[in-house]
């Protein structure tokens, strides 16, 4: 199956390019940015009339380009740049799509849309009314991934170091991996089955707290319940910047569990393990 990856010369359709590959499908990157991997179609998705011939021949697509929150943070684009890529260059995907008969597309949106006070936000909840309506009245085969912030470690532009990314994720994140995971898992399905309407799945981290560790969270003291864990850690995740007491919080996951086998492998024990075996540095990347 050859499967059409937008904005593919990020860091998730990187990610995704050699799992692929080892499923026996041919990735194609669609991107304004030359790949490090995967077959390469410059171009964007903006424009109309090459937009057709940019997704003619592929199976399915990976709806995965768009600015990002970080984009609005650092001020870099402005109300119209995220209309233009993430609410019309959807529009401007799926239509497409629909005209060529392609039927199989898994859109990334992400977890900002419970909050959205901010451009980026405001911008994927219309980017998913749009998938849905294609759902519902054009039978587009879609599901709808809902990730929280997933921006990998090895991104230098974004974090500095391990440390960095590793105080980010402790705030609520999930790891890249486990997206890609859920992406393969998606196409799967939708390969497999037909769709009533696309589902939204959000998807998390793997959490060694149980429910009632976040019910009691630190009864027995601030860091008490980290320490019920990852004694041994203490000291180091202190000296890198994380905070023992932080409570985190846990998203509902059970759609993508019950729609896709979801099983995040990632957690806070993986985190502190590769920060005290590889320091600031990170460990390579996978």
């Amino acid at each position: 199956m050859r499967v059409l990856l937008t904005g593919g010369s990020g860091d998730l359709g990187q990610t995704l390019v050699p799992r692929l590959l080892a499923a026996g499908h041919t990735p194609v990157v669609l991107d304004i940015r030359r790949p490090t991997s995967g077959e390469f179609i410059q171009g964007s998705l903006l424009d109309r009339d090459r937009l057709p011939e940019y997704l003619h021949g592929n199976d399915a697509i990976v709806h995965i380009a768009g600015w990002h929150g970080i984009h609005e943070s650092n001020g870099e684009k402005t109300a119209y740049d995220f209309f233009d890529l993430n609410v019309r260059g959807t529009f401007e995907v799926f239509e497409a799509a629909t005209v060529l008969g392609i039927d199989k597309i898994v859109h990334i949106s992400t977890t900002s849309v419970d909050r959205p006070t901010t451009l980026y936000a405001r911008s994927k909840i219309l980017g998913e009314q749009i998938v849905t309506d294609y759902g519902s009245r054009e039978g587009m085969n879609a599901i709808i991934l809902r990730p929280r912030g997933f921006i990998p470690h090895w991104n230098r532009s974004v974090y500095t170091s391990f440390s960095e990314w590793a105080q980010w994720f402790w705030r609520g994140g999930v790891h890249i991996d486990d997206v890609a995971t859920a992406v393969m898992s998606s196409l799967e399905v939708l390969t497999k089955q037909r769709l009533d309407r696309p589902p939204v799945l959000t998807l998390d981290s793997a959490y060694e707290y149980t429910d009632d560790d976040l019910t009691h969270w630190d009864a027995d003291g601030a860091g008490s319940t980290f320490r019920k864990y990852y004694t041994e850690y203490y000291a180091l995740a202190v000296t890198h910047g994380l905070d023992p007491a932080v409570k985190p919080t846990r998203l509902d996951i059970s759609d993508a569990v019950r729609w896709l086998g979801y099983r995040p492998s990632y957690s806070l024990a993986n985190l502190l393990f590769e920060l005290a075996a590889h320091g600031d540095q990170g460990p390579p990347r996978g």
